[in-house]
């Protein structure tokens, strides 16, 4: 059964969801393929990317709900798993990406969902942020709840940059 906190998580994820993914849907085929400053990826690639990355996520949630550590997680394993996707999507479409977004942020509510009390507070160890001892509902709030409101932010940001520019001009 599901607790208040889990909902509630839960429900902060599917926002940040919809609004990246209706923000993604108003924007041309021509800022779909806009690259990134300072990233380098394509606007599409960076929603697919958010996409892709709930089911990982999750896992690791689960993992630290479950009392186990979360190992071999770095900065240059999230590198490589980044670039990888980034060459392997660069041609994705908006409706892949977009079907993708909701198929898995509904997938990573629901697991979200089922947790209880005590699974999110559980901590374990985390690799990814120098073995330190989080707890599973920090661990959803910093990676699969933030991450659609982390990219849709600079996603905003590069555009409305490039908007400037353009009128500027």
């Amino acid at each position: 059964m599901s607790s208040r906190r889990s909902y509630d998580l839960a429900r902060r994820l599917e926002l940040g969801a919809l609004a990246l993914e209706a923000f993604a849907d108003s924007i041309t085929e021509f800022e779909w393929q806009s690259r990134l400053p300072g990233d380098g990826r394509k606007i599409g690639v960076v929603v697919h990317h958010v996409a892709s990355m709930y089911p990982i996520e999750i896992e690791l949630a689960q993992t630290i709900a479950g009392g186990q550590a979360v190992e071999g997680v770095t900065g240059d394993v999230v590198n490589k798993i980044n670039a990888e996707h980034a060459k392997e999507h660069d041609r994705v479409t908006k409706q892949e990406a977009l079907d993708l977004l909701r198929h898995n942020s509904a997938m990573a509510a629901a697991a979200v969902r089922a947790l209880t009390d005590e699974d999110l507070d559980r901590a374990a160890p985390v690799s990814l942020n120098a073995n330190a001892p989080l707890t599973c509902q920090f661990f959803i709030e910093d990676h699969a709840l933030r991450h659609s409101y982390h990219h849709l932010e600079r996603i905003r940001a590069a555009l409305e940059q490039k908007r400037a520019a353009v009128l500027s001009a």
